[in-house]
């Protein structure tokens, strides 16, 4: 992608699934990579989890560009600030910011969620994306310089998704945040956009290991396969590129055709 090599990019959630493919993508482009991952307190570590983390700042370091791992919880903001600090002292600067870190819960219908858990997921997915931005912002505009903020939202931003109500409400507000942003900022050359990925074969998603589910899960896929994390972050790093200079305020879906209504592919009505 043009003018990416030299970038100093901060990727939230980047331990695994698309955030690890994006972090990887960035490095092959030539991009300076911190990779933020958050520990759950009172949680034992994820073995391969860690292995995954290790494999990736092996694979960075192997395309010869800088790379910081940082501990952060997204949805504190004294924890952003503080990463935001490091990485600027690591780094020089700050060019890209990809907010990818998202959580999701079992499902649940909606009028027996635990308030405490439909906090949670708002404050990562949500208040933790807007923390981010406001950071990368201060810093873009404190350095006179045109900057790029890249969200990774869901299909579920515009198509409901029963039983998870915080989740799509999070998704549903990363939409109108980004525009707003997007909107804000346009004037001084800040560009903000999102990819929206459908069905995608990550950790987060039970199924995926699964060959029967997965089976069942593609019926429903007007292109009939699951997306996977690299076409994700291929889609990112042309947001974040030059080639996309003229690209603001957008939500970009990657979903092998799922808002596109697939139950209207024969008539029915």
């Amino acid at each position: 992608m043009k003018d990416l090599k030299g970038k100093n990019v901060i990727i939230t959630g980047a331990g695994k699934g698309i955030g690890r493919a994006i972090a990887i993508r960035f490095a092959q482009e030539g991009a300076n990579v911190a990779l933020n991952y958050y520990n759950q307190p009172k949680k034992a570590q994820d073995a391969q989890e860690i292995m995954l983390r290790e494999q990736t700042s092996i694979q960075i370091e192997n395309y010869g560009v800088k790379h910081l791992p940082i501990e952060a919880d997204i949805s504190k903001e004294a924890d952003v600030v503080n990463m935001f600090s490091k990485v600027v002292d690591n780094f020089g600067g700050i060019d890209i910011l990809i907010n990818n870190a998202s959580v999701q819960a079992d499902g649940a219908s909606s009028h027996q969620i635990d308030i405490s858990e439909f906090d949670r997921i708002i404050a990562v997915n949500l208040r933790g994306s807007y923390i981010c931005s406001r950071e990368a912002i201060k810093h873009f505009l404190d350095r006179s310089h045109k900057g790029v903020i890249i969200n990774n939202s869901s299909i579920h931003e515009v198509i409901p998704k029963p039983y998870y109500a915080a989740y799509s409400a999070s998704k549903g507000g990363m939409e109108n945040l980004t525009r707003t942003l997007a909107l804000e900022y346009a004037h001084i050359g800040i560009r903000i956009n999102s990819i929206a990925p459908g069905t995608t074969a990550t950790p987060i998603n039970p199924w995926a290991s699964s060959p029967d589910e997965k089976a069942k899960v593609e019926q429903h896929i007007p292109m009939r396969r699951t997306g996977t994390p690299e076409e994700m972050a291929a889609v990112v790093a042309f947001l974040a590129s030059e080639e996309a200079s003229y690209i603001t305020g957008q939500t970009i879906f990657v979903d092998g055709g799922l808002t596109l209504y697939a139950d209207f592919r024969h008539p029915w009505s």
